[in-house]
């Protein structure tokens, strides 16, 4: 019986993996989900680079539960945990900023000095890439799209007023249309036509008579 005020001791799984086989599946393709599984393969990565001042009793299946946890939780729209993770990462790297600045500043060397430099203002930049990530986590962007018109082959579009080459176009068509279908034939045009074939019907004769 656990008494009260005191915290439950972890439980101690030795590094043991725990696998948990489903209805219809072979325990190779177990195995394989599992490996597979982002947490798994993230709670082995934490368990090879685990703090040393950590106990050694945590355990490898409590870490994949509780990153299962936060999974669920993200895929339930919850950023709470992404955020907190983004400003201590910022806080980290600012601290990174002041340790690498202030020891750039004790070397003796121009070599050591850079060396040390150039990693403190690389920090400080990943600091202001962090921050700048949760900003747009917390304020997304807005994005203005402006309309796309794509089509293969001819295609008209009329998104307002008609431009103005279109209307001068679309004015001397009908003026076209209007000559050609309103008027009607001119029977005096007809007839200064024939008279004039007449006159050169007699300056031939006169030509011809000339020339007797």
């Amino acid at each position: 019986m656990t008494k009260k005020g005191k915290p439950t001791p972890p439980t101690k799984d030795n590094g043991v993996l725990s696998v948990v086989q489903r209805k219809d599946e072979s325990a190779d393709a177990a195995m394989a989900r599992c490996m597979l599984e982002p947490e798994t393969q993230a709670g082995l990565t934490i368990r090879q680079w685990q703090n040393p001042t950590l106990p050694e009793s945590l355990g490898i299946n409590e870490t994949i539960a509780e990153l299962k946890a936060q999974s669920k939780a993200l895929k339930a729209n919850s950023m709470d945990r992404a955020e907190a993770m983004l400003l201590s990462q910022a806080q980290t790297l600012e601290s990174l900023f002041h340790l690498l600045a202030t020891r750039a500043q004790r070397q003796e060397y121009l070599t050591q000095f850079e060396a040390n430099l150039k990693l403190a203002l690389k920090a400080q930049n990943q600091c202001r890439m962090t921050l700048e990530t949760l900003s747009n986590i917390k304020n997304p962007p807005v994005v203005y799209a402006k309309q796309a018109n794509i089509a293969n082959g001819p295609q008209q579009i009329n998104n307002g007023l008609p431009s103005t080459h279109t209307a001068e176009n679309q004015n001397q068509q009908n003026q076209l249309l209007t000559v050609n279908h309103g008027e009607t034939l001119d029977g005096g045009t007809t007839g200064e036509t024939i008279g004039g074939d007449q006159a050169m019907e007699a300056l031939e004769k006169q030509h011809r008579a000339a020339n007797r």
